[in-house]
């Protein structure tokens, strides 16, 4: 029985008086007709924009074939779109979800399995790094280990050891007879944006080698063209068994994937994990659709360019109001403002300039702009962070 009164929805989100009709690239159009340039790309994962007509194009004609099948049979369309992924990445083997937190979970499934075939179940623990995010599943909030996102959900799943960001001894310390793997974000999102170093992750890689260990990825937010690379990882060299990827690689439709090296996956045989919707008709063409743009000649660079255009913009905002901004974090087009004044201030007042932007941790504002982001969109960008900056400055004019 209901309430007249209540609001039909969990109370969980705490979210923005807007409400967007449409889209067109990197603008959102709100019901009154108000144009919003679009820096959030729902966190990332609008990566070729709003109404992209490859995207709307291969949606509405397989809509007109198949929604859904379920994995009782073959789906020709994984088949299609997990060979692509293996051809372009490190992977052999690829299993479908619908979100990254599903991804990661599968990949962490995946990595306690290989031990177990292994003949060693007692490996089952996976070390993290502080001020990660990798879900919100009862054990990925464990492996993110942050309170906030732990309290009141009971005792936390065991499995996980966090250890400091970028700390060497720590994590040496952590590896015990019982660890399994290692899980990383490459650049941390949600904690402020912070990178692993090309050495670290290099580092990492040799630990986990030195102890059996197999290295985990979650890539959900700096992959599939995020960071200027395919994946993040190819910028360090560096060579993954499991990763998480998502957001982008469906352009806004939800869908993810575990990819693995054919030994990370060998545990992983026929009724140890499973999906429903995973890997469906829609979301393998729509994935296609996205790496036909996004493997294009070219598309890498473009993202680097805008990258380097924003870098420099950004260079002198921060020479003229350094009491507002600090410096710029990230890689590639997930780029992070570290805020001289609460980055709540900054948020608000990018959207009162029609401008979107998403919050993270260590008083960053993340912007994570469409991949298809065009030097004039970037301009328009500068121009109105340099509004804000100016009326958040308490410099004299």
């Amino acid at each position: 029985m209901t309430t007249a009164n209540v609001h039909p929805l969990y109370d969980t989100y705490n979210r923005a008086a807007l409400r967007f009709e449409r889209g067109e690239g990197v603008w959102l159009i709100t019901e009154d007709g108000e144009r919003y340039l679009d820096f959030a790309a729902g966190i990332a994962v609008n990566a070729l924009g709003h109404s992209h007509p490859h995207l709307v194009k291969t949606l509405q004609d397989q809509a007109a074939k198949l929604w859904h099948l379920s994995n009782v049979y073959e789906v020709p369309g994984q088949e299609r779109l997990g060979q692509r992924l293996v051809d372009n990445t490190f992977a052999d083997k690829v299993f479908f979800t619908n979100s990254g937190a599903e991804a990661l979970e599968c990949a962490i499934k995946t990595a306690r399995r290989y031990h177990f075939v292994n003949g060693q179940p007692e490996r089952y623990r996976v070390v993290t790094f502080e001020g990660a995010f990798h879900g919100r599943t009862l054990a990925t909030i464990a492996a993110t280990g942050q309170a906030k996102y732990l309290e009141g959900f009971g005792p936390k799943v065991d499995g996980f050891d966090q250890v400091p960001f970028g700390d060497e001894a720590a994590l040496r310390a952590a590896i015990t007879p019982a660890t399994a793997a290692v899980l990383l974000e490459p650049v941390q999102g949600e904690g402020g944006l912070r990178s692993f170093s090309t050495e670290f992750l290099r580092l990492i890689r040799q630990i986990c080698d030195e102890n059996g260990l197999l290295l985990i990825l979650d890539e959900v937010q700096t992959g599939v063209g995020r960071t200027g690379k395919f994946y993040a990882h190819e910028w360090a060299g560096v060579t993954p068994d499991l990763m998480a990827t998502a957001k982008g690689i469906g352009g806004g439709f939800p869908m993810g994937a575990c990819l693995a090296t054919a030994e990370a996956a060998k545990g992983m045989v026929a009724g140890v994990h499973g999906t429903t919707y995973g890997g469906n008709p829609l979301a393998m063409a729509v994935g296609e659709a996205v790496l036909d743009v996004m493997l294009a000649d070219g598309f890498f660079d473009h993202v680097n360019e805008m990258a380097s255009q924003f870098r420099q913009g950004m260079a002198s905002i921060i020479d003229r109001y350094p009491d507002v901004f600090t410096e710029v974090r990230g890689k590639g087009l997930m780029i992070g403002l570290k805020c001289a004044v609460p980055n709540g201030d900054v948020i608000t007042g990018l959207r009162a300039e029609k401008m979107l932007s998403v919050g993270a941790g260590d008083n960053v504002v993340r912007l994570l702009p469409p991949l298809t982001v065009t030097a004039d969109d970037m301009r328009e960008a500068l121009n109105r962070i340099e509004k804000v900056a100016a009326k958040l400055s308490k410099a004299p004019a």
